[in-house]
């Protein structure tokens, strides 16, 4: 999710030391390499798709894994964040490894939000977002600009695990974002709010059903275009796929007032994606976005891939938003 600044540290504080016992009790058997492979990192997945650690993908109902369930202070702390919770995990780097620098660019991360709460980690590791460099310290809760591009360096010998929570949010979360702290504000006169270990509560907290459009509705076309084209580096072909946008997003609309989401419309919707991506393919070929990314590379994922039949769920697509944001 694209935010104003790069980091943002929520008014919250957690009992690391509990969480990292929590952990250690679980032993290394739930861990799985990272889906991409990247050398040193590893993840433990705690909300997954109807709670099964090896489902990876992004569409389906949302729950607890196992290995969640057996960490009552893990779910303690999610549920103190007030969200709708998405795919979620622990993400640990080993020492002297880094997660490389990327923007996240899938469907899946255009809507939500990157909730960090380091449990282990050292002084000297870095996570850079656009111009910003930051330590998170241990038992924070920080959220960050997913949309520019990022790494994470690991330069100490012991590993560093977080809790990661992808979510939409919910009110209470934003009113939580709303007190937060740019990464460069003053701490004089900021408050955290301990949230404090609840020996064998074991705490419940709502997560998505549903996470793919079967009909991208008329709005949420526009946002993602919208997106795209502010974001757009200027170029002379610019007003050009602006107008074939523009075009593509009211046909769009007439026909979602026409049939909805109903399944006798589906044909239409397709004859219509299908003609705007050939036809903006060419003339948006030269255009790159200002967080370094390829327009059309984005306008694929974010619209072609995801605008109907919620495709995002088919193995291949949940392959590909792997291969272009799953990590940080």
């Amino acid at each position: 999710m694209k935010l104003q600044v790069p980091f943002i540290q929520l008014p919250l504080a957690f009992d690391a030391g509990a969480l990292a016992a929590e952990i250690a009790a679980l032993g290394e058997a739930p861990w799985r390499p990272h889906p991409q492979g990247f050398p040193g990192n590893s993840m433990l997945p705690l909300v997954a798709v109807n709670g099964d650690p090896a489902d990876e993908a992004f569409a389906g109902p949302m729950r607890p894994t196992p290995e969640l369930l057996h960490c009552p202070y893990l779910t303690q702390v999610i549920a103190s964040l007030g969200v709708t919770a998405g795919r979620s995990r622990l993400m640990r780097l080993s020492g002297m490894a880094e997660v490389t620098r990327h923007a996240d660019q899938g469907y899946y991360w255009a809507e939500r939000v990157r909730v960090h709460v380091p449990v282990v980690t050292q002084p000297t590791v870095r996570f850079e977002c656009g111009d910003a460099a930051i330590n998170m310290a241990a038992g924070e809760c920080w959220i960050f600009d997913t949309w520019r591009q990022h790494r994470v360096l690991n330069d100490a010998v012991e590993e560093r695990v977080h809790l990661v929570v992808d979510t939409v949010g919910g009110g209470a979360f934003w009113d939580l974002v709303g007190r937060g702290r740019p990464h460069d504000g003053p701490r004089a006169g900021w408050q955290q709010h301990a949230v404090p270990v609840q020996p064998g509560v074991v705490a419940t907290f709502a997560c998505e059903s549903v996470n793919v459009p079967a009909v991208m509705s008329p709005w949420e076309l526009s946002g993602h275009l919208g997106l795209l084209l502010a974001d757009a580096v200027p170029h002379p072909n610019l007003p050009q796929v602006r107008q074939i946008a523009t075009r593509f997003a009211r046909h769009w609309q007439g026909l979602w007032f026409e049939h909805g989401e109903r399944e006798e419309g589906r044909p239409a919707f397709r004859e219509v994606l299908e003609r705007f991506m050939e036809e903006v393919r060419v003339p948006s070929q030269p255009l790159m976005l200002r967080n370094e990314l390829r327009w059309y590379t984005v306008l694929t994922a974010l619209v072609g891939k995801v605008a109907l039949g919620g495709v995002a769920s088919q193995p291949a697509t949940a392959a590909a938003q792997r291969d272009v944001g799953d990590n940080g």
